[in-house]
Parts: C-alpha cells; structure tokens; sequence
C-alpha cells in the first residue's frame, strides 16, 4: 500500500474553488479524483534543501486532532486518511452516516 505526502484529499476541493479551475476545464470526482485524467496537482518548493517526504501511519491521537482542527467528524477524518491509518477505525454505530453523524430520517 503506497502512502501519499498529502493523504487527504478532500483539501483539493478548497484549492480548486481557490483556482477557479472548472475555469479552465479541470474538476473533482466525488471521491476528490481530478478530471481530465491527466490532471496534476502537488505542492513544489524550490528550495535546494527541499526533499520529498511521505507520511508516516497516523495514531488515532493524530486522526482526532486533525478533525478537531479541521471541525470535522473524527469518522470523516478517518474515512479520508484511512490509507494511512496506524489502527483500524470503530465500526459504525447503527443509525450513523459515514461521517459518524446520526442519519437524517
């Protein structure tokens, strides 16, 4: 399992609203995949001291703080880092949405 320097996507969709790219023909699949497929996104530091790095699995400490800091559901944190998840996230509460919110009825 490959791990990526940036393991949620779910940002891109702030950046491409930033951008504006359905501007210039480039947009998000629900699951945050960039349309066309040649579609590139990353973030280039020129600095020659720069080096590539990945992240390393994330502690369920680390899952909860980045919801917090995110105001996001900690299911939703998990559901978008599980790649990269270092435990395996608690089942669904019967009656929860994927985001650990009480379903709508």
């Amino acid at each position: 399992m490959a791990l990526s320097a940036a393991p949620d996507h779910s940002l891109k969709g702030e950046l491409f609203e930033m951008l504006g790219a359905d501007d210039f023909g480039m947009a998000l699949t629900e699951s945050f995949a960039m349309t066309p497929a040649s579609s590139v996104s990353g973030l280039l530091f020129a600095h020659p001291a720069s080096r590539y790095f990945t992240v390393g699995r994330i502690g369920r400490d680390q899952a909860e703080d980045y919801a917090r800091r995110r105001s996001i559901p900690l299911r939703q944190a998990e559901h978008w880092l599980r790649p990269n998840l270092a435990y395996e996230p608690e089942p669904e509460a019967e009656g929860e949405d994927g985001d650990g919110v009480a379903a709508r009825r």
